[in-house]
């Protein structure tokens, strides 16, 4: 069974978090599905993922809806499913990421914009709902100037 992993977001943004996290997913040979809510912001994220590789490159990314979607080792929508077999589940804007699909995955993460007091009290409702499902969870803040594990629940 995957780990639900909730971070909240209080210095850096959600597509320099994302981009960190997709590039250890990608080098652990895991295929990265982001689920959103708004196809704006989709197309915002696209566009951020291009930049983000630097100098090493880009991140290899692709927009759901095109014959190729299985094949992309990360891939951006707005719907339910996972069309390119990821082990890494990734949730911004409080899109859903349902109990089944991290027990399905390696990895189930959680960005959350900790200065929305909406986004704060979503994730906290998804925290209940995974962990009362019975999904491993961990909390990490980066309030200190560093990531740090603040929470964890085991599954069961």
């Amino acid at each position: 069974m995957g780990r639900a992993l909730f971070y909240h977001l209080t210095r850096a943004s959600v597509d320099s978090t994302l981009a960190t996290l997709a590039g250890r997913a990608l080098e652990q040979g895991w295929n990265v599905l982001v689920r959103g809510t708004e196809a704006a912001r989709i197309d915002w994220l696209d566009q951020r993922l291009w930049l983000a590789g630097g100098e090493a490159g880009f991140l290899p990314h692709g927009i759901a809806g095109g014959a190729q979607d299985g094949d992309q080792p990360i891939l951006l929508t707005t719907e339910q499913g996972n069309a390119n077999g990821a082990l890494y589940l990734v949730s911004i804007d409080g899109a859903e990421i349902t109990a089944d699909e991290i027990a399905a995955a390696e990895r189930g993460v959680i960005l959350f914009d900790g200065h929305d007091e909406a986004a704060v009290a979503h994730a906290r409702q998804q925290w209940k709902s995974l962990t009362g499902a019975g999904c491993a969870a961990e909390y990490w803040s980066e309030d200190s100037g560093r990531w740090q594990k603040m929470a964890e629940k085991p599954a069961g």
